[in-house]
């Protein structure tokens, strides 16, 4: 009876909870969907000061190779740092604690909000490519420990819709940054470097309010071996007093892990029993990044300009977009438990793939037919609906289902740097193939796609409701090896919807 009880009380989202999920959520995921738009609206004001900038110190102008090149640098910094940003979290997590680790990841933000507020004023553009590696780290680091930290303060049946949360925010982020970017408020000669600044303000809001909330009870149980701080933190975080059993499940969770051991990156490339899950991850994470969706963004005023949108109306249409990705997010939140992983991230590819194809007939005849760019617009606005539906939020949802606890932080740690480094490729290399394929480019992104909804497809299995046990299972006859790891113990660490 009292397990009963126990299962009825589970999981209330209280108060603390649900600060502590929008101060981290705010504070680190916003940023990087924030510095991941910023750049957009100023860029023709940046580069100008770029140029200035060059001319003042040599008498010369940059020639357009030049500045398309640093620009490219500019852009690409950031995902270049988010790699960087992947590989410290491990240590960082593990030596700081999960808030420990969001609160000193502050400093690569705030530092260079700093510099690149400066920048005009010292007449440096190298102070913004600084920062942009800077600010880069700092997504990096937080794209990966804020769903880690949410995931170990949620109770067990809301881990999975605030697994979502960070997505959410990063959208969010996009979207005010293209509202702050409008050409009226910050998006001109005077008010880019504030724009570029005030990435710093969610880092010190969230310096100022964070140390009040709880640090994850599994890091102060299993890394600190500190039972009263751990029941302090759950008594805060599930507004009951009688937290016991709950330490207990931790530990056993913990003696889980012992007996199943630590598996390094190296050695997950090695085993064959993980072969289709590392393969499925890294085709996931790359098809996600160089599907074009940061093309998209990085360029998107760019595309509605050579749609024939009026230059003072590009601000209004991107921001247009930005809300409908917030908005088709928050759709993803409710019915990723309802149609199942695999469905979304079939749907999700496939509208990208047929958005592709459509944009690039558009912007090739958009000089014979009036119409023309009306349909680009249209293709746009369809291809962030497909992104925001499947690959954007799932792939990271799925290492999560697809790894049992001992693999798992490598394959996050792989899962990561994949992700960053197809985002920096995509940063640095679209501007030239813009140049040289220009309405043909999307091409590309089509072939991407198109071969990850096949892989997809033939490989993915639905994960919705099952055990990560018999997830493993399915894997296990696709790496043609007979037992998945007998340890039953592993169940322990599921998303409700999974044991069902």
């Amino acid at each position: 009876m009292e397990k009963e009880e126990q299962e009825k009380k589970e999981g209330k989202l209280t108060l603390v909870l649900a600060l502590a999920t929008l101060i981290a959520a705010f504070g680190s995921s916003f940023q990087y969907g924030y510095n991941v738009s910023a750049v957009n609206s100023p860029s023709e004001f940046m580069q100008q000061f770029y140029n200035n900038t060059y001319n003042e110190r040599t008498g010369d102008s940059l020639d357009s190779f030049t500045l398309t090149l640093l620009w490219s640098v500019t852009v690409s910094m950031f995902p270049f740092g988010g790699f960087i940003g992947s590989l410290l979290v491990g240590p960082l997590v593990d030596k700081l604690g999960r808030k420990g680790a969001l609160l000193f990841n502050n400093i690569f933000s705030i530092i260079p909000a700093i510099l690149m507020g400066c920048s005009k004023v010292a007449k440096t553009y190298e102070l913004i490519i600084a920062s942009r590696l800077l600010v880069g780290i700092c997504a990096g680091v937080s794209s990966n420990v804020v769903p880690m930290y949410l995931g170990e303060l949620a109770p067990k049946n809301l881990r999975g819709a605030l697994g979502v949360v960070p997505q959410l925010f990063i959208t969010v982020g996009i979207l005010v940054a293209q509202l702050f970017g409008f050409r009226d408020l910050l998006a001109n000669e005077e008010g880019w470097p504030i724009l570029l600044g005030l990435t710093g303000v969610p880092a010190a809001l969230q310096l100022i309010l964070l140390p009040f909330f709880p640090e994850s009870p599994r890091y102060l149980l299993i890394q600190k071996k500190n039972e009263s701080a751990t029941e302090k933190a759950l008594q805060r975080l599930r507004g009951w007093e009688d937290v016991q059993w709950e330490i207990e499940e931790i530990r056993k969770e913990d003696e889980a892990e012992k007996a199943a051991g630590f598996i390094s990156v190296w050695k997950l490339f090695k085993m064959r029993s993980l072969r289709w899950q590392l393969i499925s991850i890294i085709a996931l994470m790359a098809g996600q990044q160089l599907s074009g969706v940061n093309a998209i963004y990085y360029y998107a005023d760019e595309i509605y300009l050579s749609a024939g949108v009026k230059s003072n109306d590009v601000q209004f249409v991107t921001a247009g977009t930005g809300a409908v990705n917030v908005f088709m997010t928050i759709v993803t939140v409710f019915v990723v438990e309802l149609w199942g992983r695999r469905l979304l991230l079939l749907l999700g590819f496939a509208t990208c793939l047929t958005a592709c194809i459509v944009v690039t007939v558009a912007l090739a005849l958009q000089n014979t037919i009036t119409w023309m760019p009306y349909v680009s617009i249209v293709c746009v606005i369809v291809y962030v609906i497909g992104h925001a539906l499947g690959p954007s939020p799932i792939p990271a949802l799925l290492i999560t289902e697809i790894f049992l606890q001992s693999s798992r932080p490598s394959a996050y740690m792989i899962g990561g740097s994949v992700h960053w480094l197809s985002n920096f490729a995509v940063g640095l290399i679209f501007p030239f193939i813009q140049v040289g394929l220009g309405a043909y480019s999307f091409i590309i992104f089509a072939v991407i796609c198109l071969l990850t909804t096949i892989y997809i497809f033939m490989v993915i299995p639905e994960t919705k409701g099952k055990s990560f046990i018999e997830i493993n299972q399915i894997f296990a006859k696709k790496n043609k090896v007979s037992d998945v790891y007998p340890d039953k113990e592993e169940l322990q660490d599921l998303p409700p919807a999974m044991i069902q």
